[in-house]
This record gives structure tokens, C-alpha cells and sequence, in this order.
């Protein structure tokens, strides 16, 4: 047995460290003496050097290996075209023995994909013919073709992958992700289903993603259900998360929330979809939940998005934006095509006072998920921010056409709507239409009430709220009910609702300052008192004083942040 051949049975082991030292000390040996080794011995030697750098993630290196090994192939074969084949029997297991070229630039390309030179990984790609392409190649071109925007070449690829593998899912889910038919797609199935038994639930499958990547969230979601009822199915986490996912787009965030638990307790490592959850969480003020959330994921893997989004989450949720937008940005360096890290770099840099950078990121968000109505929401908040009501109204419309009337996008072309004083009237019609659809709707009902409150029709709020909170609780509902019952007088039933408000999230300051409010008038006293220090504080002495205490703890908050890194 030959030096090179204990180092393929070492590769072959996965002794990758061995490898890595003993073929760099023998291709230093051959640079030294070219007549040490054959030029089929030097190309193996390269390969397995490289697979070592690739497994030390020295991806850089790996590649200028492959290369090496490349042009080795390359002289390799004139050679062997030149001087034709004498020792039958030795030559011809030798050339079994070398690493496939097409496996060698396959490595290339995912070198390439890990140093994001995604046109390299493509060029790679393509220039191995299309009849030696495996299914793991076209797997991989698919998705770089996609993510490159060349859509026909990315629908093409996931077609060859699922016509050697019909069974191959997330192709399935890459095609019905390009707007290709469910029923097109079913067809590439329909002889392995009826081959196979206990495959029957496939049809079902392809069908309910379909409504997912078209944006129709009810008809997903029964045909999900549907398929989660059986008992083959039941339970499983793949379909609870995207039953999760689908309540939390149609704006059923308790639904969501319930779904995300039933798949946690299932699978306690699981990671995928986690970002959404913490960021419900956090919005429903259960900041708690949300740090011990972050922690755990992060025992399981920090090399993934999710639990970076869910510590940026409670940063946000805690304004401390500036700890939010680093932790936003590292969870995009870990995946790019993170919708959940794109929205709360965007959010933090929003209310950072940094609009137009902050619009890039929801426009990315809106490329990659043009059926999530809250990458919308986040760009026409960025837009109103920067008194941009024209561009808002516009693309408010845009997704009112696209995504269809219902109860969200009603609420969101509304909300447009209450900032101009001209279209205030059209506001109020959109909002009972969601309404209709939906009484329990939390967006619709806040905004009608605010409509409401301009009007001071206070008792119509007070029905409209007493009626959303029959059937839910919610800090802001109790909070905003609050403010309608001490504009009449109510102040007993007032306090109990800020209360409420506050036992669903203590962090609510507008339901702190409320009570508050409500405390100094019961007190005459106290409210003479307090006239004497507000007298004090109109000299501005105190109140520069509480600024820069709190612009120096944020300073101090952000020095103690970034030393950490």
C-alpha cells in the first residue's frame, strides 16, 4: 500500500486533521522532487489536502487548492490522451481511485457560497454539462439562481432535481416559491404517490404550501389542519411551525403563539421559526419569556440567525435600539435571507432617526417575502415617519391589490388614510370593512379607536373596545379603554384598566403614565404640590439634567455592549 493510499483511508475515515498534516508534508516533498509522485498521486494528494482545509473551514485556502487539483486533472488527462494506456491492469483501478472532478468543483462552489462569491459558485456550477449535473448540484444552482433573481434558470434546475428525485420537498417548495402551479408541480409526484403506499398525503401537501407562497394564509391553514389531524401526521413539527407562521401573517397572534409552544414542547432543540415567536413574545411585553428564550437557543447553536433576532428582539422591546441594531446585523451576516433579522434592523434603525437606511432593509424583506403584510407595514411606517404620504399611500394600495381585501391590508391602507385630513372619511369606511371581517382584529380596533377619540365619541370607543376585550385581553386595548373612560369621568373603572394593562406588560409606560396621571388628580394636595414642582421645572435646570443623565447611560449602556464583542 502506497503513502497516497493511506491518506485516502484516512480521509475516508474523517481523520481530517491527520490528513491535513501528512498531505501538506508530501506535497512539500513533491514541489521538492516532481519525479516523487505520479501526476495522478499529486492530484489526489491536493483533493484530500483541500476536503481537510474545507473541514477546518479555511474556505479561502480550500479553494486555491481545488484549483491546484484542477489543473493537476487537467494535465492529467492530455497526458493520458497522449501516451495511451499500456499496464491494464494497475491503470485501471488507479483511475477509480481519484476523487471525481465534478464532486472537487461541486466543493469549489460551496467554498464560494461560504465566502458569499456567489457568481463564482455559479460560474463553477455551470461549467459542469448539464447531463453530469447530480441532484445535489442542481440543488445548489437552484437556490443560487433564485437568490440571484434569474427565476426561469432557478425553475429549471429545481424541475431536474425532482425528476431524478420526486420525493425532493424542498424543491417542491422552491418551485411553488417561483409561482409555479401546485398542480404542475403535484404532477411531477403523481407516479411515486401512486407507487408508494401511505403517500397519499403529499397531494394535500403540495397543494396546502401553494396557498402559502400565493399569499390565500385561511385556505393554508385549513388545508394544514387537515392534514395535521391525520394520524399518520399528527404532531408533527414541520407543520405546527408552519401553521404558527401562517397564524402569525393572517394577524392571529394568540393562535400563533399556541402553536409555537405545541412545536417547542415537542422538540426542544428546535430552532426554525423561533425569531417569529420571540418576536411575539416580546411584543405582547412577555420580556422575560424572550431573554430565557434567547439563552436557550443560543445553548443549542449560535451559528443561526434565530437566536441573534430573539436577543435583538428584547433589546428593541427594551429601547435599547442601538444593542438591537448590532444584534440585527449579526444575525444577516449568519443568514442573509433572514426576514425576521432584516425587519428588526430596519425597526431599530427607524427609530434611530436613520429612515432611508432603514428603508433598504424592509425592501429587502418585501423582496424576499412579498406575501408578509409586516415588511409592508414596517416601509410605510418608514415612509409616514419621513412625512412621505404620497409613497406611503401608494404602496398601501399596492398591497391592497395584491394581497387582497382583507381585514389587514383594509387596516393598513386606513392607517395611511388617518394621516392626511382628506381622506379621514375613507379611513373610517375602510375600518368598518375590516371590522365586518374581523370584530376581534386588534389593529383595526386601535385605529378605529384613535379615529374615534379625534371625533371624541367617547362612549362609541368604549363600546367598540368593551366589545374586542369580550373575547381577548390585550395591554393596549385595556390601556386605550383606560384613556376613553377618564375623558368621561369613569376614573374608578379607569385605574382598573390600566391595571390590567400593566399585569399583561409591565414595561407599558403610556399605561404607567396614565395611573399616574389619575393618582395626582385624587390627590388636591399632592396636585398643589406638584404645580409647585412643575414650577421648578419650567427654569429647564431639571430636565437638562435628566437628559444628560439618560444620554450618558445610553452612551455608557452602548460602551458596555460593544466591549463585550
Amino acid at each position: 500500500m502506497s503513502v497516497v493510499e493511506h491518506v485516502r483511508e484516512m480521509a475516508a475515515a474523517g481523520l481530517h486533521s491527520n490528513v491535513r498534516l501528512l498531505s501538506g508534508l508530501l506535497l512539500t516533498m513533491s514541489g521538492n522532487n516532481p519525479e516523487l509522485f505520479s501526476p495522478s498521486q499529486k492530484y489526489q494528494l491536493l483533493v484530500y489536502h483541500a476536503d481537510s482545509l474545507f473541514h477546518d473551514k479555511e474556505y479561502r485556502n480550500a479553494v486555491s487548492k481545488y484549483t491546484m487539483a484542477l489543473q493537476q486533472k487537467k494535465a492529467l488527462s492530455k497526458t493520458s490522451k497522449v501516451r495511451p494506456s499500456t499496464g491494464n491492469a494497475a491503470s485501471a483501478p488507479q483511475s477509480q481511485c481519484l476523487p471525481s472532478e465534478i464532486e472537487v468543483k461541486y466543493k469549489m462552489a460551496e467554498c464560494y457560497t461560504m465566502l458569499k462569491q456567489d457568481k463564482d459558485a455559479i460560474a463553477i456550477l455551470d461549467g459542469i454539462p448539464s447531463r453530469q449535473r447530480t441532484p445535489k448540484i442542481n440543488m445548489m444552482l437552484a437556490n443560487l439562481y433564485k437568490k440571484a433573481g434569474q427565476e426561469r434558470s432557478s425553475v429549471t434546475s429545481y424541475k431536474e432535481v425532482l425528476r431524478q428525485c420526486p420525493l425532493a420537498l424542498d424543491a417542491i417548495l422552491g418551485l411553488l416559491s417561483l409561482s409555479v402551479k401546485g398542480a404542475e408541480v403535484a404532477s411531477m409526484t403523481i407516479n411515486i404517490i401512486q407507487s408508494i403506499p401511505n403517500l397519499d398525503w403529499l397531494s394535500v401537501w403540495i397543494k396546502a404550501y401553494a396557498f402559502v407562497h400565493t399569499g390565500d394564509n385561511t385556505r393554508a391553514i385549513n388545508t394544514i389542519c387537515s392534514l395535521e389531524k391525520k394520524s399518520l401526521l399528527r404532531d408533527n413539527v414541520d407543520l405546527l411551525g408552519s401553521l404558527a407562521d401562517l397564524y402569525f401573517r393572517a394577524g392571529d397572534n394568540k393562535n400563533s403563539i399556541l402553536k409555537f409552544e405545541q412545536a417547542q414542547m415537542l422538540d426542544p432543540y428546535l430552532i426554525k421559526g423561533m425569531d417569529v415567536y420571540g418576536y411575539l413574545l416580546a411584543r405582547e411585553g412577555r420580556l422575560e419569556d424572550v431573554e430565557n428564550l434567547g439563552c436557550r437557543l443560543f445553548n443549542i447553536s449560535d451559528q443561526h440567525a434565530e437566536p441573534w433576532v430573539v436577543s435583538g428582539c428584547h433589546s428593541f422591546y427594551s429601547k435599547r435600539y442601538s444593542r438591537a441594531l448590532y444584534l440585527g446585523a449579526k444575525a444577516i451576516q449568519l443568514n442573509s435571507n433572514s426576514v425576521q433579522a432584516l425587519l428588526l434592523k430596519g425597526a431599530a434603525l427607524r427609530n434611530m432617526g436613520r429612515v432611508q437606511e432603514a428603508i433598504i432593509h424592509f425592501r429587502e424583506a418585501i423582496r424576499l417575502a412579498p406575501c408578509r403584510l409586516d415588511c409592508y407595514e414596517g416601509l410605510i411606517e418608514c415612509y409616514l415617519a419621513s412625512n412621505s404620504i404620497r409613497e406611503a399611500m401608494v404602496m398601501a394600495n399596492n398591497v391592497y391589490k395584491t394581497l387582497g381585501a382583507n381585514a389587514q391590508t383594509l387596516t393598513l391602507l386606513a392607517t395611511v388614510c388617518l394621516e392626511d385630513p382628506v381622506t379621514q372619511e375613507k379611513a373610517k369606511t375602510l375600518l368598518d370593512k375590516a371590522l365586518t371581517q374581523r370584530p376581534d382584529y386588534i389593529k383595526a380596533v386601535v385605529k378605529k379607536a384613535e379615529l374615534l377619540s379625534r371625533e371624541q365619541k367617547y362612549e362609541d370607543g368604549i363600546a367598540l373596545l368593551r366589545n374586542a376585550l369580550a373575547n381577548q385581553s390585550d395591554c393596549v386595548l385595556h390601556r386605550i379603554l383606560g384613556d376613553f373612560l377618564v375623558a368621561v369621568n369613569e376614573y374608578q373603572e379607569a385605574m382598573d384598566q390600566y391595571s390590567i394593562a400593566l399585569s399583561l406588560d409591565p414595561n407599558d409606560q403610556k399605561s404607567l403614565e396614565g395611573m399616574q396621571k389619575m393618582e395626582k388628580e385624587e390627590s388636591p394636595t399632592d396636585a398643589t404640590q406638584e404645580e409647585d414642582v412643575d414650577d421648578m421645572e419650567g427654569s429647564g435646570e431639571e430636565g437638562d439634567l435628566e437628559g444628560s443623565d439618560s444620554e450618558a447611560a445610553q452612551w455608557a449602556d452602548q460602551e458596555q455592549w460593544f466591549g463585550m464583542q
